[in-house]
C-alpha cells in the first residue's frame, strides 16, 4: 500500500525527538488548503520552493565570484544545494525534521540580488528612503507575495514554521530581519540548523573556489589558518602524499566533516542543558541551541577574516564586483525615471507597491547576465564583465 501523510506524520513522532518540529503540528498557510495525500506539510514546501521561478534564477546568480566566470565555480543554485545537503546530515543526526530543515535550507537565498552581498549594498542603498532591502526579508517577499503560480493566492503559501525560517534567518553576513509575525526568541531548531549550515557550506567551499582560481595558497593557509591545518594534517595521516586535486578535495572534506561533528555534538550538549521539550520550548529559549564550540568558534573568525582579506576583496574579485555593481545601480535608476522599460509585472505593481519598490522588487529579481544584458539594451555600453 501506498505510504500516506498520516503514516509519514506516525513515522515522526515514532523517530523523531520531542523538541522536534513535528509535521502534522503546523501552525498551518495563511490561505487554507487541502492537506496533500502523500507528502507531509513540510515536503509540500520544499517541492513548491523547488518548482519556483526565484529558485532557477540562482543557477544566474554570483556566489562569490560572477557568474560565467569559471565552469566549477560555485553560483547561488550549487551554494544553496550544499547548504540543504549539510542541514539534512545535521538535522537527521540530532533526529529532528530533514523535511523542515532542508525546505529552510532551499529556500534561504531566494532574495538574493544580483552580483551578491555586494548588490544587496548598493540596493540596499538606493532604497534607503522606501524601507531599505535586504535578501532574508526578500526571500520571505517572494514567498509570500512575488510567486504567482497558484490562482487562490499569490506566494507559495509555505507553512508557518518555513515561513519562521526565513525571517529569523541570520550569518555573519545578514542581519535579522525580525518580524512582528514571528514574535519568539529564536526559531526551531531545525531553522537553527539551516542558518548554521550556511556557515559551514560557505567556509569551506569559498576555500575551495579560491583555490581553484589561485587566489588563496594552500601553503599560506597551512601556516595562517588553524582550520585548514588541522584538516590537512589529518588528512596527510590518513592517505600520505596526495596529487595537489585529491588533496584539497579531501581537506575540504576533512573541514566540512570536523564543522558538522563539532555542531552535532555541542548542539546536543546545549538542547539537554537547556531541558527542552518541545519545539515550543526551543523558541522560548534566549539564544540559539545549534552552535559551535567556543573553540571552533574562534577558529572561523579567524578562517572568515583570512577570506576577506585574500579572498572577497581581492583585486580579482574586487574588480569585476566593482564594474558590476555600477551597472546594477544604473539599470535600477534607468527603471526610476522610465518605469515603462521594466517588464509587465513588475510595471503593475507600481500601482500597489510604490515605484522604488517595484523596481526593486524586479531588479532585485534578476540574475547576474540578465542585469548585464538590460544595462545593454538600456546604454549600449558594455562594460568589461
Amino acid at each position: 500500500m501506498p505510504v500516506t501523510r498520516a503514516e509519514l506524520e506516525a513515522r515522526e513522532r515514532q523517530f523523531l525527538a520531542p523538541f522536534a518540529q513535528m509535521s502534522g503540528d503546523t501552525r498551518g498557510r495563511v490561505h487554507a488548503e487541502d492537506a496533500p495525500t502523500w507528502r507531509t506539510q513540510f515536503q509540500r514546501d520544499r517541492d513548491r520552493v523547488i518548482h519556483s521561478r526565484a529558485f532557477r534564477r540562482l543557477e544566474y546568480k554570483t556566489q562569490v565570484f560572477l557568474n560565467g566566470t569559471g565552469d566549477h565555480l560555485r553560483t547561488r543554485l550549487t551554494h544553496t544545494m550544499e547548504v540543504a545537503a549539510i542541514s539534512r546530515n545535521i538535522a537527521r543526526a540530532l533526529r529532528l525534521n530533514e523535511d523542515l530543515a532542508e525546505t529552510i535550507a532551499l529556500a534561504h537565498d531566494l532574495g538574493h540580488s544580483p552580483f551578491g552581498h555586494r548588490g544587496e549594498h548598493v540596493i540596499d542603498q538606493l532604497m534607503k528612503e522606501h524601507g531599505g532591502f535586504e535578501h532574508n526579508r526578500q526571500s520571505l517577499r517572494i514567498v509570500e507575495e512575488l510567486e504567482r503560480k497558484y490562482p487562490r493566492f499569490p506566494g507559495l503559501n509555505l507553512s508557518w514554521e518555513v515561513r519562521e525560517g526565513l525571517a529569523k534567518h541570520q550569518t555573519h553576513y545578514d542581519t535579522p530581519p525580525g518580524g512582528e509575525s514571528f514574535p519568539h526568541h529564536q526559531p526551531s531548531l531545525e531553522a537553527q540548523i539551516a542558518n548554521l549550515a550556511d556557515e559551514v557550506t560557505y567556509y569551506s567551499h569559498d576555500l575551495d573556489d579560491g583555490l581553484d582560481c589561485g587566489l588563496l595558497d594552500e601553503k599560506k593557509l597551512l601556516r595562517e589558518v588553524k582550520v585548514w591545518a588541522l584538516a590537512a594534517r589529518h588528512v596527510k595521516r590518513q592517505f600520505g602524499d596526495l596529487p595537489a586535486e585529491s588533496r584539497r578535495y579531501y581537506t575540504i572534506r576533512q573541514i566540512i566533516d570536523q564543522q558538522v561533528t563539532d555542531v552535532v555534538l555541542n548542539t546536543e550538549a546545549a538542547i539537554a542543558a537547556a531541558k527542552v521539550k518541545s519545539a515550543d520550548d526551543v523558541r522560548a529559549c534566549r539564544r540559539s541551541l545549534v552552535r559551535y564550540s567556543p573553540e571552533r568558534k574562534k577558529q572561523n573568525q579567524e578562517l572568515r577574516k583570512y577570506l576577506y582579506q585574500n579572498l572577497y576583496y581581492s583585486h580579482a574579485v574586487d574588480e569585476p564586483n566593482k564594474r558590476a555593481i555600477r551597472m546594477l545601480a544604473e539599470v535600477f535608476k534607468s527603471y526610476l525615471e522610465t518605469p515603462a522599460e521594466m517588464g509587465e509585472g513588475a510595471r503593475k505593481r507600481v500601482k500597489t507597491d510604490g515605484l522604488h519598490r517595484a523596481v526593486c522588487d524586479y531588479v532585485a529579481s534578476m540574475t547576474d547576465r540578465f542585469c548585464m544584458k538590460e544595462h545593454r539594451r538600456l546604454f549600449g555600453l558594455d562594460l568589461g564583465i
